[in-house]
């Protein structure tokens, strides 16, 4: 019941999802969005890529912000030769499935940044999928920030909605949105985490409780898979987010690093769980393993301890029933209760003598 309540709140809870895509850009159907923003004030009206450059380089004053989704090398091309970009990065933003990562190239920076989402269901199998992954890139320079997105989730929307109404914050130029970017995927790994808490608590209870069984060893490892990709998402991160909360990093001045500093200690938190609930997982599979094991001994016990019972009758049936001609017992009036006799008092011991050792 705890369990669903959590979820429950969690559903309330969770970050609106953009799904708009307004006018599209003649550069290429992947533009989501052009915005010019200057002094912190998103400038009114849409225009061409090409055309908000422009007004920028032209003033001297603000930036602009292109946001693109899954976009192919052709409808790149132009955002790229626009903005100078370098062609290997270029290449990795266009690929995806790259590893995260912020890279200085001359005087533009471009992150990878690995998106997460909980993948909400009632009860965890063996074949449940836990957390989905997603890429996101940006290109952050001296006038421009360029976002690619990767992925069904992760929009940006919300978060652009957030950092226009903060015109202090966004006047800080580029490096204001890099920092709100890393700010928006950090905290969404702490979403994840307190989500997966819940199924690792479950894994743990069950296995733990009087009515375990043997199939929860699924459960367990298809769990620890998905704390695997989680963990391959956020740990190659935890070194380029150091380097930007402490190391000089072009665009990057000294009244902005603080604020990646605050974000790196989200990182390490996310990181230290990981790595608890990896280790934590690997205690209660050998754990499970062990039940198992002990399960499995205490049923060959029983099953040698019931063969070791019948070994007893069927011995004495097997030599009465040699008929041979001299057996002294064969041609006795008592013979055969005796034998009855024998067998019960012989099987009844050793049945006392098992349920003693606690093998029965």
């Amino acid at each position: 019941m705890i369990r669903n309540l959590r979820r429950a709140v969690r559903r309330a809870y969770r970050r609106t999802v953009d799904l708009s895509h307004p006018a599209r850009s003649p550069l290429g159907s992947a533009v989501v969005n052009c915005v010019v923003y200057r002094d912190g004030v998103r400038q009114p009206g849409d225009c061409p890529v090409e055309e908000a450059v422009r007004r920028v380089r032209k003033s001297g004053e603000g930036f602009v912000w292109v946001g693109l989704h899954e976009p192919s090398a052709e409808e790149f091309a132009g955002i790229a030769e626009l903005f100078e970009l370098h062609p290997l990065a270029v290449e990795d933003a266009v690929r995806a499935r790259q590893r995260p990562q912020i890279q200085p190239y001359d005087d533009v920076l471009f992150a990878v940044f690995k998106t997460v989402c909980y993948v909400e269901h009632e009860e965890l199998t063996a074949t449940s999928e836990v957390v989905e992954t997603g890429e996101l890139m940006i290109f952050t320079g001296p006038d421009f920030v360029v976002t690619v997105r990767h992925g069904k989730h992760g929009s940006l929307g919300p978060l652009r909605e957030a950092l226009e109404d903060t015109p202090d914050q966004l006047a800080k130029g580029p490096a204001a949105v890099l920092h709100a970017i890393a700010d928006h995927v950090v905290d969404d790994y702490l979403v994840v985490i307190d989500a997966m808490q819940v199924d690792v608590d479950a894994v743990e209870t069950a296995v733990f409780s009087d009515t375990a069984g043997r199939g929860d060893a699924g459960r367990i490892y298809q769990l620890k898979r998905e704390v695997l990709e989680f963990k391959r998402a956020v740990t190659p991160l935890f070194r380029p987010l150091q380097a930007l909360a402490s190391a000089p990093m072009p665009l990057i001045g000294p009244d902005t690093q603080p604020y990646f500093r605050d974000v790196f200690d989200h990182l390490a938190r996310v990181n230290e769980q990981i790595g608890s609930f990896d280790a934590l997982l690997d205690s209660i599979l050998q754990a499970h393993l062990a039940q198992v094991t002990v399960a499995q001994n205490e049923d060959m016990r029983k099953i040698t301890a019931w063969a070791a019972i019948v070994a007893v009758p069927t011995m004495v049936c097997g030599v009465y029933g040699m008929n041979f001609d001299h057996m002294p017992e064969l041609h006795w009036k008592y013979g055969y209760p005796l034998a009855l006799a024998l067998m019960t008092v012989a099987c009844f011991a050793i049945h006392r003598g098992f349920r003693r050792n606690g093998w029965l």
